[in-house]
């Protein structure tokens, strides 16, 4: 089943048209600041997925919370012309904290809202009372003017990759997640500035690498920062071997090798494992609390897979022999102890 409601940003809006099943809601409080918010207290069982639009306009900030008496629960948030199906502006269980996100508005439409169980939950049945906050700021304001340290314009002539010690940027075919890794690039990496500009809702920059060969191709601007040439460092990849990364021996066929961690709000922690290409890697990480996320980076620093969360197990069958990194991430507010199991097959 899927409900659909309608929440227009600057006024309060009584929907009509709802299934017989559910009660008609007035969607919508204005506030003393001037903000619009609505509150929605609903309920899904199963997979059943409720689903509500709003418009809004560029400028605008809008901020999506959810909260639930079932954990499982989280939210995606989808750009105008965009759903369920396509990729998400927002993922609840990866914005930090979980399930609160923000931004201002680079697009003007109807945004769409899908609240849902997480899939182990959703089979066996599980039942989760949520209650959804949506708030839409009144002013359209001006956005992407001026300099790139306030927007999109003019510019620097060169960026630094800015990201967690160890970590990688990648470097894609073309300015959406979905297109190909083209290489990863080290933290202060130098970047030349070709142009940055907006796409779905996120700033992305095309860029030359300051290596020998170049390569061109595009990253998020998100983790990008203006830099000076002169100091530029030039290595295109992360060693697979850093001091600060943990060697894991995992023997193929063997019971697995489990490890301990404790990560504070931003940091990361990166594991080094020998395995081969056709071998299959499986991944557990169990954290005391909410969900957090890791990434499997290839012996060739491209990324296997991004994003993943702790709530699912990971198990792929490897395309390339030699060191692999598993990085595990702490996007929360708050130090979280977890542990990890590796194992190769």
């Amino acid at each position: 089943m899927i409900w659909s409601r309608t929440l227009l940003a600057a006024v309060v809006l009584a929907v009509a048209g709802l299934p017989a099943t559910a009660q008609d809601l007035t969607l919508g409080a204005r506030v003393p600041d001037g903000a619009d918010i609505t509150t929605i207290s609903e309920a899904v069982t199963g997979d059943e997925t409720a689903e509500f639009r709003f418009n809004a306009e560029v400028g605008q900030t809008v901020r999506v919370t959810l909260t639930s008496d079932n954990p499982s629960t989280y939210f995606n948030l989808y750009a105008p012309g965009r759903g369920p199906g396509d990729e998400a502006l927002a993922v609840g269980e990866f914005t930090s904290p979980p399930n609160d996100w923000s931004r201002t508005l680079t697009q003007t439409g109807e945004y769409t809202v899908t609240v849902y169980l997480y899939r182990a939950a959703a089979r066996q049945g599980e039942t989760s009372n949520f209650t959804l906050n949506i708030s839409v700021d009144n002013a359209a304001n001006e956005v992407l003017a001026g300099d790139f340290a306030d927007s999109l314009g003019g510019g620097p002539d060169v960026f630094a990759v800015s990201v967690s010690p160890g970590g990688s940027l990648n470097l894609r075919a073309s300015p959406t997640s979905s297109s190909a890794v083209l290489a990863g690039l080290p933290n202060g990496q130098g970047l030349r500035n070709l142009g940055c500009r907006m796409v779905d809702g996120g700033r992305w920059c095309n860029v030359l690498t300051l290596t020998d060969p170049e390569i061109e191709g595009w990253v998020s601007g998100d983790y990008v920062v203006e830099a000076d040439a002169s100091s530029m460092p030039l290595p295109m990849s992360a060693p697979a071997g850093a001091p600060e990364d943990t060697r894991v021996d995992v023997a193929a066929g063997s019971p697995g090798a489990e490890l301990l961690g404790l990560l504070a709000p931003g940091d990361s922690r990166r594991y080094v494992l020998q395995a081969y290409s056709g071998q299959t890697l499986n991944i557990r990480v169990v954290p005391e609390g909410p969900p957090i996320t890791y990434r499997v980076i290839n012996p060739d620093s491209t990324v296997l897979q991004d994003r993943l969360s702790s709530i699912r197990d990971y198990a792929a069958e490897l395309t390339q022999s030699g060191d692999h990194i598993v990085e595990i991430m702490n996007r929360t507010d708050a130090d979280v102890t977890y542990s990890v199991v590796f194992a190769v097959e």
